[in-house]
């Protein structure tokens, strides 16, 4: 375990790195014996003083839910990180691809929350009481570290890797859709190169956001209403880079589009 002096020095290096736009060497190869509950405590800090510079705090992400996202990084449990206000950018929108240190993309389903959710023991059947709707969205993942050799302790640290999220598409009531079986398809400049179905993660995307409410249990947190929750890519990580425009066709439940430029 750090001291809380290595963990708030840990953080500004990565509230440092995120305005300049720089790639860190990886925590574990500097910090023996760092932990997991070092990684979200560091996160928390990071997030504090965000907001303190005045960011506000809008959602959270759920990342490695899926068997083909542990997979692609060789990472084996969910985590999590949290959602800014200057992280959500709407469908159409032209990102500034030099605002990251680099881009990929994940597809995956928002929930919005209309009623708190607060663990320890919250269930599938909760989740889907307390969901407003789902919609289409796309995250950018943006690592402030260097990514090879990378382990969770290292991406927990570094807020999941949440750069940013595009949110799209029709938002659509659970009732009036069978979340295991939602799909998308993704495009890099008009050619797929991924596709999935939501239910790659945990079963049922809403199984995410329990884990996500019952693990923010563990650290005294809860989900609050109104709150965006990405529940986890069911596709790959897409490598995107400056000009590429990005689509994904979720069918039903519309599309999402972005330009980086």
């Amino acid at each position: 375990m750090l001291d809380q002096t290595q963990r708030e020095a840990i953080a500004a290096e990565l509230v440092q790195a995120d305005l300049d736009r720089t790639i860190l060497p990886r925590l574990t190869a500097r910090y023996d014996g760092m932990e997991v509950e070092d990684s979200y405590a560091i996160q928390k800090i990071w997030s504090d003083r965000r907001i303190e510079a005045g960011a506000r705090l809008v959602g959270h992400k759920i990342g490695l839910t899926s068997k083909v996202m542990q997979v692609a990084t060789g990472i084996s449990e969910p985590d999590y990180g949290v959602i800014h206000d200057d992280m959500v950018c709407e469908s159409g929108s032209v990102i500034e691809f030099d605002r990251f240190s680099n881009v990929r993309i994940e597809v995956e389903l928002a929930f919005v929350l209309s009623k708190p959710l607060a663990g320890p023991n919250v269930t599938l059947f909760d989740v889907l009481d307390a969901t407003a709707y789902v919609v289409p969205a796309l995250e950018v993942l943006n690592s402030h570290l260097e990514l090879e050799g990378r382990t969770i302790v290292d991406t927990i640290s570094d807020n999941a890797a949440m750069g940013a999220m595009v949110i799209g598409g029709r938002p659509m009531k659970v009732d009036d859709i069978d979340l295991p079986w939602a799909s998308a398809m993704l495009y890099r400049n008009e050619t797929i190169e991924e596709s999935g179905v939501a239910g790659a993660v945990l079963g049922n995307p809403a199984m995410g956001v329990a884990w996500l409410a019952n693990k923010l249990a563990q650290h005294g947190q809860t989900l609050e209403a109104g709150e965006i929750i990405l529940a986890g890519s069911f596709t790959r990580p897409m490598w995107v880079f400056k000009g590429d425009t990005v689509h994904a066709d979720y069918g039903t439940l519309g599309s999402v589009t972005c330009r980086f430029a």
